[in-house]
């Protein structure tokens, strides 16, 4: 969420930056400069009044050991009247300070410069790429087949129980599953990151904090009763440990990861881009979670996003990693880098990984600060990383592995999963 001050010193700058975004902010920036003046000048009048009653009560007692009772009287006439205006004052004050908030919510993070020009995925940009685009055989077939043929994956059996979207992974497809976490999380502690569990359902608090509320969308399963939302990604649980706290300089970064099992209603989705694992309301991901500085958060997201690379080339996928143009970011995100595997049955790139850089954003709606060299605190900034989801990375390796044998495992996954082939 942007600063008031911010928004004062810079609206010219925010609204030309927001256009990348295809966001016209114009009108919503000045009713918030608008509202923003009148919400100083009520505090004012209100802090003048304030202190002009707390001038004239210490007064009254004076006056009356005095003897002046018709000016005690006075005074105390002028109280009762200035108590009233106070109470305008104030209901005018909490009235300002709600619709800035509202407005405030509702306008998107901004993109860094860095971020091309662009209204959707067909603008985004290839930053680099490696790996090799496997030749399979003219019998190749896609995931949703092999994973029927090789009896790992039931689609059909989520359905019953849950609905579309919802798999069942069995046998040698369930231990390829639990494989892929134990290395993602392995690979994540070797490199630094601390492992935490988080909580599945996060309370609004949380949900605003990050971003995902409101939810614009309707992306988030809620749970009404309870008012508590299924997590969309770890992300959320993992980032708002953070809210409401104050970092010691000395203690950045923070770096955790986190397995969890995420929950999307997807809603909207439809066609062959859905298709077997392609997209799921309910999916297993690994996250990396960092709190930064400020003028260390890029080099930061520099490091995560190579991070992730090694993780694709150790699977041994084709990959190729995207900077996202303005129209294809999402709302929290000032720079976002998308990795992508090729899927060879399906003949085409799946996006497998967002690692993105909040700044501030996400900061100043957690209350996230560090405390600096001075004593003086600072919003921190956030960034996250999917590293990996697992459904996509699953239909890559089982289509780009088929063989007359079998399905081919990765090298890096054998010691996990116990086999090296599917048969």
């Amino acid at each position: 969420m942007l600063t008031l001050k911010v928004i004062n010193e810079n609206s010219e700058e925010i609204v030309r930056k927001l256009a990348k975004k295809h966001f016209d902010a114009k009108d919503i920036i000045d009713q918030i400069i608008d509202l923003d003046t009148q919400r100083k000048s009520s505090q004012t009048m209100l802090d003048n009044t304030l202190a002009k009653i707390n001038s004239l009560s210490k007064s009254i007692g004076s006056l009356m050991k005095e003897g002046k009772k018709d000016e005690a009287a006075a005074a105390r006439e002028e109280v009762a009247s200035l108590k009233e205006s106070s109470a305008v004052y104030n209901t005018e004050l909490k009235e300002a300070e709600e619709k800035i908030q509202e407005l405030l919510v509702i306008i998107p993070n901004l993109p860094d410069e860095s971020v091309p020009e662009g209204k959707g995925a067909d603008d985004n940009i290839v930053e680099r790429s490696g790996g090799t685009i496997p030749v399979l055989s003219s019998d190749a077939v896609p995931h949703w087949d092999l994973a029927k043929k090789y009896d790992i994956i039931d689609f059909e059996l989520g359905v019953k129980i849950s609905g579309a979207g919802f798999p069942v992974y069995k046998g040698k497809g369930a231990r390829l599953q639990r494989s892929l976490i134990n290395f993602f999380l392995d690979n994540a502690r070797e490199a630094g990151y601390t492992e935490i569990q988080p909580p599945y359902v996060v309370n609004s608090a949380s949900g605003f904090g990050t971003g995902q509320l409101p939810d614009k969308e309707g992306q988030m399963y809620h749970a009404e009763v309870d008012d508590l939302y299924l997590i969309p990604t770890a992300e959320v649980p993992v980032t708002n440990i953070y809210r409401d706290v104050i970092l010691d300089e000395k203690d950045l970064p923070v770096r955790n990861t986190a397995y969890s099992a995420c929950f999307r209603r997807e809603a909207g989705s439809y066609g062959k881009d859905v298709r077997g694992l392609n997209r799921l309301h309910q999916f297993d991901k690994v996250e990396i979670v960092c709190i930064e500085k400020p003028e260390n958060s890029y080099n930061r997201l520099n490091d995560m996003v190579a991070y992730v690379q090694t993780l694709v080339e150790k699977l041994e996928l084709p990959w190729r990693i995207l900077r996202l143009c303005g129209g294809d970011m999402s709302f929290t995100s000032a720079l976002t880098f998308d990795f992508e595997v090729f899927s060879a049955a399906q003949e085409r790139w799946l996006e497998v990984s967002s690692v993105s850089n909040f700044e501030s954003y996400q900061a100043n709606r957690l209350k996230c600060r560090y405390r600096d060299e001075n004593r003086k605190t600072q919003l921190c900034h956030t960034l996250n990383g999917s590293a990996l989801a697992l459904p996509r990375i699953m239909a890559a390796i089982l289509e780009n592995n088929q063989t007359p044998e079998g399905i081919r495992i990765p090298k890096a996954l054998v010691p996990y999963c116990g086999f090296d082939i599917i048969d």
